[in-house]
């Protein structure tokens, strides 16, 4: 394999399974001096039915679109069938929302073999895969100021039935905050590349940085008031405990700061559904102490995965044993 590289921010690096196929010695063992020898520099040899793995690196040294290629070399000829072309994006980005999948189909709406030009494409996809009805599916990712100076309020617009954990925060200069989406829809529905935005701002204070607290809105107080006594030979008065929201800091939004990042949803929300090969097991007759088996099936005929669990009905109890499972759709 050669790498084509001008910038030398691309590298390639085999797997361990795919060094044991690699060969340095000028004369591979099983050749007959007849036989045409294999290539004195290294080389990889691979039997019929055998495949090699391989790790392409990008280490961006500037933030800029760069390309490379991967030539194969079948013998002493370059192969025209396994020509690779390397294409990323180094970014400085002042924030960035990190732990995100690759959107496919915005991949390949951008990127093409017939174009001029293949783009590299940023990472704003969140699958929830399968999530049953009525019940809440979350995923995690993070989201990182990478300023050194500035403070950054970010704010979700994400409606029912997302929620984002937390919506509305500041970020300090250097600091990251997880941030959680969770889906729960009471009615089957099915979201594709569903689009939600992130505002984010730069934001001034009147104090010094290091006199600002971290905030979001997931931050609460919780004290402890008097109340109006109940028994009035009690000598000490009663507490209720309140819980209160932390206010957001006082700020002002810098001017012509204002960006915006994209996140992508998809899921599918449906109910599980299942049914039986029969109602009834009979179970044949048998001697005393020697066990007999007796089998029938469950199907799940849902879209999504069924959790189920199965309990003994006694005449005096409910007997549940550990028969947990999942089945998929």
């Amino acid at each position: 394999l050669h790498l084509e590289d001008e910038h030398g921010v691309f590298f390639l690096k085999s797997r361990p399974s795919t060094l044991e196929k690699f060969y340095t010695e000028d004369v591979e063992e099983g050749y007959e001096e007849n036989e045409d020898k294999p290539p004195e520099k290294p080389y990889l040899l691979l039997h019929p039915g055998q495949s090699a793995k391989f790790k392409v690196i990008f280490k961006p040294t500037l933030a800029q679109r760069l390309e490379g290629k991967i030539h194969t070399l079948v013998g002493d000829v370059y192969s025209d069938k396994a020509l690779i072309e390397l294409v990323a994006e180094g970014h400085e980005d002042e924030f960035t929302l990190d732990g995100l999948e690759v959107d496919a189909q915005e991949r390949n709406a951008r990127s093409s073999m017939k174009k001029d030009i293949i783009d590299a494409v940023r990472v704003n996809h969140i699958q929830f895969g399968d999530c049953p009805v009525g019940k809440p599916c979350q995923r995690t990712f993070t989201i990182t100021n990478h300023t050194c100076t500035s403070i950054m309020r970010f704010e979700w617009e994400a409606d029912d039935p997302f929620q984002f954990s937390p919506k509305v925060g500041h970020l300090h200069p250097g600091s990251v905050k997880d941030i959680t989406v969770t889906l729960k829809s009471d009615v089957p529905v099915t979201f594709r590349r569903h689009l939600v935005k992130c505002k984010v701002d730069k934001i001034n204070f009147e104090q010094p940085l290091r006199k600002i607290p971290d905030w979001d809105d997931r931050m609460f107080i919780v004290k402890w008031e008097d109340t109006t006594r109940q028994d009035p030979a009690a000598s000490w008065p009663e507490k209720e405990k309140v819980v209160e929201r932390v206010p957001e800091p006082a700020h002002t939004v810098e001017q012509g700061s204002s960006q915006e990042a994209e996140v992508y949803l998809s899921a599918l929300v449906a109910s599980a559904q299942f049914r039986l090969s029969t109602i009834v097991v009979q179970v044949k007759d048998t001697v005393p102490f020697r066990p007999r088996t007796t089998i029938f099936r469950m199907y799940n005929t849902g879209k999504v995965a069924l959790e189920y669990s199965w309990a003994e009905l006694s005449e005096t109890e409910t007997v549940k044993r550990s028969y947990s499972r999942i089945l998929m759709s």
